[in-house]
């Protein structure tokens, strides 16, 4: 798995959870890897981590619901690493969780900010660099909820389902120009966001016991086989591991999964 030695990515929204597990992947697999999130400490900490194993790493803070940050953060990348190659937008959340008419609206428009608006800021600022190298691979973190209604999840269905399109369009608009745009729906993952939902009780995601979850480094192994010869097949596409096929194609366990 070579085909991302020497690379340089970004990982948006690294201080935890599928990020973190990402980020550490990418730079174990010879990734030269940026951290970028909004808590600088922590993704200092975990840059810190990578480099002591002998990866690449550096962190840079970032807040992907402003423009001018994710732009910063962008540029500031190109100054020590000299190219983007891979970047993948993990950064999300899912406050409010509460039915549409108990929901705050200004928590609402959060979700659209970070969840729809920093996939869009992350790759208005990343793909004219990668227009330019001739190549460049966008990772959208999508989920299941971007097809399926999910009482209390107003927002992040809307915000999803909204990834989905905005992945569908970028790839229309520069496969020809050898950038591989898609999105990554790794099913339910035993996260602290996921904590979050189970102490909810508000849907049939928050029901589900704790071992039906996958761990984070398991949507971070289809990550990598996404920037690899084979995730070509799916640019354009939501690749998910919430399938028996997904998780046979990444070498992945079936756990959880009705086969």
């Amino acid at each position: 798995m070579d085909y991302v030695k020497g690379k340089t990515a970004i990982v948006f929204g690294a201080s935890r959870g599928i990020g973190l597990a990402t980020a550490q992947l990418l730079a174990k697999q010879g990734a030269s890897v940026c951290l970028a999130g909004r808590n600088l400490n922590t993704i200092k900490q975990a840059a810190d981590d990578i480099n002591a194993s002998g990866g690449i790493a550096r962190a840079i803070q970032c807040d992907v619901s402003d423009y001018s940050s994710v732009f910063s953060c962008v540029n500031k990348n190109m100054e020590i690493a000299g190219k983007i190659d891979i970047i993948v937008n993990n950064a999300g959340v899912i406050e409010p969780i509460a039915r549409l008419v108990e929901s705050d609206p200004a928590q609402w428009d959060e979700a659209v900010n970070i969840n729809l608006k920093g996939v869009y800021h992350a790759m208005r600022a990343s793909i004219p660099f990668m227009l330019k190298a001739g190549s460049g691979i966008v990772i959208n973190m999508s989920s299941g909820a971007a097809n399926s209604a999910l009482e209390g999840w107003s927002h992040y269905c809307s915000t999803k389902s909204a990834v989905k399109k905005l992945t569908e369009v970028a790839h229309k608009e520069v496969a020809q120009s050898n950038i591989r745009v898609l999105g990554l729906s790794p099913g339910t993952v035993a996260t602290q966001m996921m904590e979050k939902i189970r102490d909810s009780n508000l849907n049939p995601v928050s029901k589900l016991d704790w071992d039906q979850h996958i761990p984070a480094e398991w949507a971070a192994k289809a990550v990598l086989f996404l920037c690899g010869p084979e995730g070509q097949e799916f640019a354009g596409t939501d690749f998910s591991i919430k399938t028996v096929e997904g998780r046979k194609r990444v070498g992945l366990p079936l756990k959880g999964l009705a086969v």
